[in-house]
């Protein structure tokens, strides 16, 4: 098993921060970035590789790479997104399609979060799934959040953010725990969905998928301190919970 971070956005939210850096190389515990937090979360449950899929201001990636695998002791593949600037994420995610026949865990870039969402993941291994997305069931959502619907016995029946709050089962923290053998379907459905919409998200790749009567599973993490960095505001949260873990 592998990582697989996306970082190819380029936050224009976080401006001036993503004026010279990609959003993931922001800083939230004074020089720790985002992409710090991840990569030890991998390598603190036995990782040793990670692709990162890079693109906006890449350049900054690139030249910390060296400290970045000397620091955790992971040995990164920086994998090129040629449209980050132009295409939302569902094409980047398909980016890293080669990545994903490995067996994964992919962060989002800009996901704050414990080292017990990937060993969440991991211990809901075993049963068959192929896919399992990380689930928030305690936060209380509005529009923004990426919502899951749930049924217990099929999995995901809906990933949307265009969802009333009140009918989600969850939200969806952008963290996944991919099996190889789902990769090909997966890149399948992704492209199908970028090429249908380049603005769609990976996650509607997803909802892709489960359209085709593919079962995607969750696992709840439990009442975890967490935050997606989109904004100034959100940057604010991050630092206020980096620094516990």
């Amino acid at each position: 098993m592998i990582g697989l971070v996306l970082a190819a956005g380029a936050g224009r939210r976080l401006r001036p921060y993503t004026d010279t850096l990609p959003k993931a190389l922001v800083p939230v515990d004074g020089d720790t970035t985002i992409l710090d937090l991840t990569l030890g979360n991998f390598a603190e449950i036995g990782l040793t590789e990670v692709a990162i899929i890079v693109g906006y201001k890449k350049e900054a990636v690139y030249e910390r790479q060296a400290a970045l695998e000397a620091k955790y002791g992971l040995k990164l593949t920086l994998i090129d997104n040629d449209k980050a600037e132009e295409w939302n994420n569902a094409y980047s995610l398909w980016c890293g399609r080669d990545a994903i026949k490995h067996d994964v865990i992919l962060a989002n870039g800009d996901t704050v979060h414990p080292v017990s969402v990937e060993k969440t993941l991991l211990a809901a291994r075993g049963n068959g799934q192929k896919i399992i997305l990380a689930l928030d069931t305690v936060k209380q959502l509005a529009d923004e959040e990426m919502k899951v619907i749930v049924d217990p016995a099929k999995g995901v029946q809906k990933i949307t953010k265009l969802m009333d709050p009140a009918e989600a089962t969850g939200e969806y923290i952008g963290v996944t725990l991919i099996e190889g053998s789902a990769a090909d379907e997966l890149a399948d459905a992704l492209k199908t969905t970028f090429e249908r919409d380049p603005d769609l998200y990976y996650e509607d790749g997803y909802q892709e998928l489960v359209n085709r009567g593919f079962t995607v599973d969750v696992a709840p993490i439990g009442d975890v301190t967490w935050v997606e960095i989109d904004n100034h505001e959100d940057l604010a949260k991050g630092r206020e919970i980096a620094c516990q873990y």
